[in-house]
């Protein structure tokens, strides 16, 4: 098989490059193809002549999205439209990597992937867009959505913790928003499959179990051994350009559909840990 990875230098595309053995793999970031443009992606899908491809590539600042809306709909629906245009015209399938932020955060079960979407950000408006568009040119592309991504080789949640708590003898965390962390690695893993076993339609992926960003720190500073107090606070105490939705598990039913089972968010954190230990400069 062959796959070409549109974000391969992003937190993802690097976990894929990393994790994707034995089929022809061509990684590309920025760098290398602004996604924006049509012409460049279809060269480049030219070029390749892939079996899947994965988009991975986006705007992710999710605070940056709401003064930069343009740039965020250009990247993330646009430019998805013209992956899926040249995925279309080649006659590749596509994976594009989506967001729990297309949904409101109302619920308070795990949301389904036939739930109403309802973004509250300009970020996840775009992702929500881009979804819409991409079943309309190709029925049969497969949409993973994930939530809370981190791993090593870039800036992540449990990164800005651990940094944090080096330099502070307390931090305060907001403790009423809840979701599932999911590891690059794990994700990154759970795609390849998917690409291998021939998956459409939309499909939730996260690493198991959900907390808030509040427990989710707790618990990166307690495995990793520091003493800093972490405190509850409130999405009120600390306001962000964007909102957040309060609730954004997403159930994992329709990945266990696809014979995947993604191990517990806290063993993937101490797998998170160890390698950032093994490596202290990423």
């Amino acid at each position: 098989m062959r796959a070409t990875i549109f974000g391969a230098t992003g937190l993802l595309g690097k976990a894929l490059m990393q994790e994707w053995q034995s089929d022809q793999i061509a990684g590309l970031g920025s760098k290398d193809t602004d996604i924006r443009n049509r012409q460049q992606v279809l060269e480049i899908v030219q070029q390749t002549r892939p079996d899947w491809i994965v988009l991975a590539a986006a705007y992710t600042d999710v605070d940056g999205c709401e003064s930069n809306s343009k740039l965020a709909f250009s990247v993330n629906r646009d430019g998805a439209e013209n992956v899926a245009q040249a995925a279309k015209e080649h006659g590749a399938r596509l994976l594009f990597v989506s967001t729990d932020y297309v949904f409101d955060g109302t619920k308070t079960s795990p949301y389904e992937t036939g739930d109403r979407r309802g973004p509250r950000s300009v970020y996840g408006r775009s992702k929500a867009e881009a979804e819409v568009k991409l079943t309309h040119i190709l029925p049969n592309c497969c949409i993973v959505r994930t939530s809370w991504l981190f791993g090593p080789g870039g800036k992540c949640f449990p990164d800005t913790i651990l940094k944090l708590a080096k330099s502070k003898p307390e931090l305060q965390v907001v403790n009423d928003q809840r979701g599932s962390p999911t590891y690059s690695q794990d994700l990154a893993r759970a795609i390849i499959q998917l690409c291998r076993r021939e998956a459409s339609g939309i499909i939730h992926a996260t690493n198991q179990g959900d907390c808030t960003w509040f427990e989710f720190a707790q618990e990166i500073v307690w495995r990793a051994g520091l003493k800093t107090a972490v405190h509850p606070t409130t999405s009120e105490e600390f306001p962000r350009p964007a909102p957040r939705p309060k609730y954004s598990v997403l159930s994992r039913k329709s990945l266990g559909h696809c014979g995947i089972v993604m191990p517990a968010w806290q063993d993937a954190l101490d797998r998170y840990l160890a390698a950032r230990s093994a490596a202290p400069l990423i």
